[in-house]
């Protein structure tokens, strides 16, 4: 049941028209994948996750990204890995339920139209957690989508 309602796509995070990244998001996490190149030792990438600021990088280089993230994490519940030629890393939203427009504060945000389908299946993903043994996977909203971290009454149906 959950799997239906886990992100079906990877947002893109593009400068000047290269893919720096690709993010996803569920209640609880952001993921960032990132394609490391070949040529370098896995040994040399590092990642430091603080709570309001990621930096990835090479060490001896300036870092590949270091900015300001959209929302506030866990930095005890965050994490990454490397496997495959990608950098996995896992933010632990600190607001369980808020819906990031991007990883990174004020770039590269999802279009009004991907922002609101992103909050609604974050919505239906709490109304699941919620609700446990009801399938909303297949569950549509008429109008505008409640905030997935403040909804607070039922499901009613008409």
């Amino acid at each position: 049941m959950a799997e239906k309602l886990a992100p079906e796509k990877r947002h893109s995070f593009l400068h000047a028209g290269q893919k720096v990244f690709e993010w996803d998001q569920t209640l609880e996490e952001v993921n960032i994948y990132i394609t490391l190149p070949e040529n370098v030792p896995k040994k040399l990438f590092y990642c430091n996750v603080l709570p309001n600021h990621l930096e990835v990088g090479i060490k001896g280089n300036p870092p590949y990204l270091n900015h300001d993230l959209a929302g506030p994490v866990k930095i005890d519940c965050s994490f990454w890995t490397l496997e495959d030629g990608i950098m996995h890393v896992t933010l632990q939203k600190r607001e369980k339920g808020k819906t990031w427009p991007s990883p990174i504060l004020g770039q590269g945000q999802l279009d009004p139209y991907s922002a609101d389908l992103e909050q609604k299946r974050l919505m239906l993903q709490r109304f699941q957690e919620e609700n446990p043994g009801f399938d909303f996977s297949q569950a549509q909203f008429t109008g505008g989508c409640p905030d997935p971290r403040t909804f607070m009454g039922g499901i009613r149906s008409e």
